[in-house]
């Protein structure tokens, strides 16, 4: 009942700020003139809409933003928002829905998994996808012309994971567990790689369901193996689960995961035995510069910045970037502007792009959860 009281707090909250138009639809007029429509997809209810809260947020404030500028070659943007509740076919609906809709360019998804099947809607449809935050390297490696992220990958994240293990916690007994999906199991079986490539094997590689509540059988089974450390790839729900339950049976292993738990709700869920836990994400954006007049925004509306709320803030931003240099909004001509090698100034830092649809950089370090003032459990770059 707790989780499900934040997670409807964390939605409400963000359908009240969007004054850019009403979820899952919105109009391609703006005072009579005809406007770029954008569009939002991700978990805007479901487990994830802490997730889905962030790519709303960061997308709403930039148009905002661009908008009071100018918008973008002289056009305002309209967002039209679509809830894929971090599901597949849910997701392929919601982007033949966008298509419909004549949305050209999208904000999304959260989901690898989503992200995935997506993406070959919009292909197929001539929409440019740029997602804040799907990390499972099969994204961009298909190089499709219009897939693009500014977040990282769960190879480079997992020997970020695996390199910190081998260098800090080398003598500890590694289980390895992950939720099944495209994410989950992806970024498991990157620090695994990296883990066994240094000369450490795990005790334990185990993969859990989607929503399992009772996960007393798989902490028994760590527990026999005298797991020290827990490596779980997956999203903060079933991570919560896992160290709280550990506790619960007195296995005081350290759990260790990447930005699928970078979210506050993680403690909610967890409690006190959030506390210790390490976890792999981007150096915190909100640290940077070129973040402070957007911050001060989201502040004076009580918003939340947290992970990648300013990553998809970053989106809407280079878009209007690579179709003003080459004034034109016809999404494969921005998609090609964007692999030219143009550097884009961002609130997450200047931001450049390979030819598979890559960040030109590095974007991981770790985090450890800690309890701030003695009242609230939350994530601290180390």
């Amino acid at each position: 009942m707790r989780k499900l009281l934040i997670t409807g707090i964390s939605v409400l909250s963000v359908f009240a700020v969007a004054a850019c138009g009403d979820s899952g639809t919105d109009s391609s007029k703006s005072g009579g003139e005809e406007t770029i429509k954008m569009g939002v997809g991700g978990p805007l209810t479901g487990p994830n809409a802490a997730f889905g809260a962030q790519l709303r947020n960061g997308a709403v404030q930039a148009v905002e933003d661009i908008n009071a500028a100018g918008g973008i070659n002289g056009k305002k943007i309209s967002l039209v928002f679509e809830d894929d509740v971090s599901d597949p076919k849910q997701g392929v609906s919601v982007a033949n829905k966008m298509a419909g809709e004549g949305v050209k360019f999208v904000v999304g998804h959260f989901n690898s998994g989503v992200s995935i099947p997506a993406s070959d809607v919009y292909l197929e449809n001539g929409m440019l996808m740029v997602t804040p935050a799907s990390t499972n390297p099969k994204i961009t490696d298909r190089q499709m012309w219009n897939v693009f992220r500014v977040c990282g990958r769960d190879d480079q994240q997992g020997t970020v994971a695996g390199e910190y293990i081998s260098n800090n916690l080398a003598d500890k007994k590694v289980a390895i567990v992950h939720d099944k999906t495209p994410y989950g199991k992806g970024l498991a079986d990157e620090t695994k790689k990296a883990l066994n490539n240094g000369g450490i094997n795990e005790v334990i590689y185990e993969g859990i369901n989607l929503g399992e509540k009772d996960l007393s059988a798989l902490v028994a089974k760590m527990k026999d193996a005298g797991a020290e450390l827990v490596y779980f790839g997956g999203v903060h729900t079933e991570g919560g689960l896992i160290v709280r339950q550990m506790r619960d049976h007195g296995l005081n292993a350290t759990l260790m995961s990447g930005d699928g738990i970078a979210t506050d709700e993680f403690a909610s869920i967890a409690g006190p035995a959030a506390v210790g836990t390490l976890m792999t994400f981007a150096p915190d954006p909100r640290k940077r510069p070129e973040a402070e007049d957007a911050l001060k925004k989201f502040d004076e509306k009580g918003i939340s910045t947290e992970a990648y709320t300013l990553y998809s803030y970053a989106v809407v931003q280079i878009i209007k970037q690579a179709a003003e240099a080459i004034q034109s909004l016809d999404p494969k001509k921005v998609a090609e502007q964007m692999r030219s090698g143009q550097e884009f100034d961002t609130v997450i830092g200047k931001i450049a792009f390979d030819k598979k649809g890559d960040v030109n950089r590095l974007d991981y370090t770790m985090y450890t959860w800690k309890n701030i003032d003695g009242n609230r459990v939350t994530y601290v770059e180390n």
